[in-house]
């Protein structure tokens, strides 16, 4: 399968978007407290006061809009990935009980799937962020609950397809315990799914974490986060666009090349996932 050019870009930025979030921090100081009025509310690619370049800009404060970019890439990569992989084991876990358990068990469990989903994810995050202290922990936290049901569901119906599989009613007959077949028999079915699955639910994640940051009610403010640079701007839209406009076309570009990262993925693998099923 050959790759457009689009998807090849795609895949560049989410490339990047890694690079950017594991070394850029060690690349490029910024200090959250260090202010330079006289250089406030410059426009992107002005040269400052030390000789740098101000590629996007500075804010109210004078600091550097790009660098906070750089910065909150890090803070989004972690929680991103931390609350999609907490996300997906925690939904795995219950959706091969349910699948496992059948009966009643499976009706419980996935009534209270349902119920979860029925409501929007970002409100739920906004009503547990609320009442909690905000951290990049409890960000983490948050997004993860939020997440966990749609992977319990996709764990669920791959479970008890599964246990149709002639190979499972063997080990089954044999006296096999349930953790060896689950191990050996069931997960194996999972991974391609699930990879597949958490490569949109990521790019979903990062939009919820900076939804958290602009109301507020996510990282504390002494953590760089994409969300808050845009809430720091929104006041400034008519004098000062750049500070609210560009990390929100980074966050566009970001999420927007992770879905199409998915959608190759899906298809690079989706034979692979079909047989599994």
């Amino acid at each position: 399968m050959r790759l457009t050019f689009c998807e090849m870009l795609a895949l560049g930025f989410v490339a990047l978007f890694f690079v950017v979030g594991l070394a850029g921090p060690y690349l490029v100081d910024f200090n959250p407290a260090a202010t330079d009025t006289a250089m406030r509310l410059k426009p992107p690619m002005t040269t400052l006061a030390n000789g740098a370049i101000a590629w996007f800009g500075t804010d109210a404060v004078g600091r550097e809009v790009a660098r906070q970019v750089i910065y909150g890439a890090r803070v989004s990569l972690l929680v991103g990935f931390t609350s999609a992989a907490l996300a997906a084991a925690f939904g795995v876990l219950i959706g091969v009980w349910a699948g496992w358990a059948g009966r009643r068990t499976e009706q419980v469990l996935m009534r209270i799937v349902d119920i979860q989903l029925a409501f929007p994810s970002i409100l739920i995050a906004v009503f547990l962020a609320a009442f909690i202290q905000p951290s990049l922990l409890s960000v983490i936290v948050i997004l993860a609950v939020t997440r966990w049901a749609v992977v319990a569901r996709v764990a669920r119906a791959i479970t008890a397809r599964s246990l149709t599989r002639s190979y499972v009613e063997a080990a089954i007959i044999s006296g096999e315990s349930t953790l060896r077949i689950v191990r050996d028999c069931i997960l194996p079915n999972l991974w391609i799914p699930l990879l597949i699955l958490m490569s949109a639910e990521l790019s979903l994640i990062i939009l919820a974490e900076a939804s958290l940051g602009f109301l507020g009610l996510g990282t504390p403010i002494d953590v760089p986060s994409w969300g808050r640079i845009i809430s720091s701007g929104r006041n400034y839209l008519a004098n000062a666009w750049w500070i609210a406009t560009l990390p929100g076309l980074v966050i566009v570009v970001v999420v927007v090349s992770i879905g199409v990262a998915g959608e190759v993925l899906r298809r690079r693998l989706g034979s692979g996932a079909g047989a599994a099923l």
